[in-house]
């Protein structure tokens, strides 16, 4: 296995496409990463900027550059040494757009009868494939054109010999019944989670699955990837099995899955090399976290366990009741309304994303005794349907594993995490918003384990997927070190401008001090789609135009009232130095624990980006290659503004991963002593040890680090961010003097 030294992650998309993408390959490999790391590169939805809606599997995206710009974007990788990472999309396809998906248009043309119609999971016992497009049911706009059912910009396929008649009647022959947007819950085949715009692949067909995949393993096994990076493996009917099939396909690919895993949850034991590193990015960020500021900022919040199963009910019982009533109908054996019921709380009480039947069993059980527990009555159903749900080969334990996956991802990323506001650094993918904190002894005993168990798995802290980037979270985990300051000042600020859902004002004015200065429209829009993902004060599907408006009026207030910016702008500047410290930290820490790092787009300077699609903002590539090339010409920034000791740090340890692999073949944590020990972390990697300064409100309160001494060995090591040497036992106050962080080679 061809295994990156380092990843560099590209959102490439129409606005930066495959020749924008070759233009930062030098930079790429000046920065000191192996391996660029793309988002989807075959045809999607046109328009789209995010390429996880694929319309044709056949084909580079035409509007990246197509296959001539790809093989341009290849032979400047290769000019520059570098290989490609590339994230695939086995679960689902975009149908927004029936006309650009030659498959999906064929289904709806000919309905069962088609040639692709094995390639998507519809319930084809529940008649026609419903539709959910129109806004008005009664009486809707239909149109017949150029041999096409239209409705607005909508275009559909008519079935031959059906379209000699008035638009409604047309429309009634179809083998697809148009209804309206808000009826999702009619719906036949099943989604990528809740998006009726992405419907479900049956890749467990093999023929489905060659076709949907003989472009990417062309490029393959042309030498044109390194790496495959899985996307959602928990919507698979079976993932195990078709992880196997791929590694054989692909066998010396370097495989990362988008694997979710909940606290003390272990990888599923598939063949590949690991997860994308949102168990890494929740150790790392929580080292920098005081537990005790952490428990007291959340005292406002209910119990996170109950949001989360509020989540998951509120999930299963609305966003996917279609996909819950497909499930139904496989449980002939129990009346409707008790199925249902049934099914949902089991669901509901889930606590890992899914099982692997047969492994997993024991939290299928915990869940159905747990919803035994809350709901005495449903005890019979349980029991008639555990087995069931047990069994592997059993239709409805297979779809009920599918189900979980996305009943977690709705009511706990997409929910939960948005209603427990009272310190965010913890509601990411994957993390433990009631528990993020790690301590230095976690955190190794952590990392011998990652470098025992899975030494090529990803460690991220920032991904197109994360609600606030490494920066905005670094930031707010200084308020964990002065929660009594923080609350005081948050409770001025609710009661200045007060909003009528006190968890969405926790969550705006962290969101403002976390990612301040942010322009106004950024904060405008991040903060409407985190209410409407709560939930509670209004939502997508029922937007409330009154709290709207309020939400949106006490953000105009931030910049038009002077005192309310004033004084978040001075709170801002107050945090702000510890946050780079904590960044500076967190940073050097991922870079170079066990693992294969990965950057995201822009983040090697300080970067405040928030929810997608802010994190997919344009990057400045100019302003980084000119502070690379003054670092490179010897200047040793300050840590300021610039950001540029940020990418001091990042290019110094991608460059030594890439350079020396033979010095990161351990792990050793190294002793700290004195009387500030509990604010450093620090470890040799077997040629290089780190150094970080963490919990920085508190060293500086204490005065620094006093006669705080890191024990190195006798030998000579050298600060690659400084230039200087020390040997044996070094005083953190000479070693961290001009940055919080050391990256020391050594022989």
């Amino acid at each position: 296995m061809a295994t990156p030294r380092a990843t560099y992650r590209v959102q490439v998309r129409p606005d930066f496409d495959f020749d924008a993408t070759a233009d930062i390959a030098d930079y790429l490999a000046a920065l000191g990463v192996t391996h660029l790391y793309s988002a989807p590169l075959l045809t999607a939805t046109p328009g789209s900027a995010h390429g996880y809606d694929v319309v044709d599997h056949s084909r580079a995206n035409p509007e990246l550059g197509g296959e001539e710009g790809r093989l341009r974007l290849l032979d400047a990788l290769r000019r520059n040494g570098l290989g490609l990472v590339l994230d695939i999309v086995p679960n689902h396809m975009g149908v927004a757009r029936p006309e650009v998906n030659a498959a999906w248009w064929d289904v709806l043309r000919l309905g069962r009868d088609a040639e692709h119609a094995s390639w998507f999971d519809i319930d084809w016992s529940a008649g026609k494939i419903v539709l959910p497009v129109l806004g008005d049911e009664t009486d809707p706009e239909l149109s017949v054109v150029d041999g096409e059912l239209r409705y607005h910009e909508h275009r559909f396929p008519i079935a031959p010999g059906t379209g000699d008649a008035d638009p409604a009647t047309v429309h009634d022959r179809q083998h697809y019944r148009l209804v309206s947007w808000r009826r999702d819950e009619l719906l036949s085949y099943r989604r990528f989670f809740a998006v009726t715009e992405l419907a479900a692949l049956r890749v467990e067909d093999p023929a489905v699955r060659d076709a949907t995949h003989a472009e990417i393993l062309r490029w393959y096994r042309a030498g044109d990837l390194d790496g495959i990076r899985v996307d959602h493996p928990d919507g698979l009917r079976d993932p195990g099995g078709y992880l196997a099939w791929l590694a054989r396909a692909a066998p010396d690919a370097w495989l990362i899955v988008e694997k979710i895993l909940t606290a003390g949850e272990r990888r599923p034991d598939w063949p590949v090399a690991g997860t994308t590193g949102y168990d890494a990015l929740g150790e790392v960020t929580g080292l920098f976290v005081d537990p005790r500021g952490a428990t007291a900022l959340t005292a406002a919040d209910e119990p996170f366990d109950d949001l989360a199963y509020a989540g998951r009910r509120q999930a299963v019982t609305e966003l996917l009741r279609a996909e819950l009533a497909r499930l139904v109908r496989l449980v002939p054996e129990l009346d409707g309304p008790t199925a249902r019921d049934t099914l949902a709380e089991i669901a509901a009480n889930f606590g890992v994303y899914r099982s692997y039947l047969p492994d997993g069993v024991e939290q299928l059980t915990a869940a159905a005794t747990a919803a035994g527990l809350r709901r005495p009555e449903l005890s019979a159903a349980l029991a008639t349907l555990l087995p069931r749900l047990s069994d592997p080969t059993d239709e409805l334990a297979a779809r009920f594993q599918q189900l979980t996956g996305a009943v977690v991802a709705k009511g706990v990323e997409d929910t939960a995490d948005y209603r427990y506001t009272g310190f965010l650094v913890g509601d990411e993918v994957g993390g433990e918003p009631d528990a993020v904190a790690r301590t230095v002894a976690q955190f190794h005993t952590g990392c011998r384990s990652r470098h025992a168990d899975q030494p090529a798995s990803m460690t991220t802290l920032s991904t197109h997927d994360t609600k606030r980037s490494e920066d905005v979270r670094a930031r707010l985990a200084v308020l964990a070190e002065i929660p009594d300051e923080w609350l005081a000042l948050s409770r001025r600020l609710m009661e200045a401008v007060p909003l009528a859902d006190d968890a969405v004002a926790r969550l705006l004015w962290q969101t403002a001090v976390g990612a301040w200065p942010i322009e106004r429209d950024r904060l405008q829009a991040v903060l409407l789609k985190s209410a409407r993902e709560a939930n509670t004060a209004t939502s997508w599907r029922d937007p409330d135009a009154d709290f709207e408006a309020a939400l949106a009026a006490v953000v105009d207030r931030i910049y038009d009232d002077s005192w309310l910016h004033d004084t978040l702008a001075r709170f801002a500047d107050r945090i702000t130095p510890y946050g780079w410290s904590n960044s500076l930290g967190q940073k050097l820490v991922q870079l170079t624990m066990p693992g294969v790092p990965d950057v995201y787009q822009g983040c090697e300077l300080w970067d405040n980006s928030l929810v997608d699609p802010d994190n997919r903002r344009p990057v400045d590539f100019a302003v980084r290659r000119a502070l690379l090339a003054r670092l490179d010409a010897g200047w040793r920034p300050p840590v300021d503004a610039s950001g540029a000791a940020k990418l001091l740090v990042t290019s110094r340890a991608l460059r030594l991963r890439r350079d020396r692999p033979d010095a990161f073949t351990g792990y050793q944590p190294l002793p700290v002593r004195g009387s500030a020990a509990e604010h450093a972390v620090a470890y040799d990697r077997g040629g290089v040890a780190a150094v970080g300064a963490r919990l920085p409100v508190g060293l500086a309160d204490r005065g620094g680090w006093g006669d705080t001494v890191l024990d190195l060995p006798a030998a000579e090591h050298t600060d690659l961010l400084t230039g200087r040497t020390f040997a044996g036992p070094a005083k953190l106050a000479e070693l961290l003097d001009t940055y919080p962080v050391a990256l020391l080679t050594h022989p």
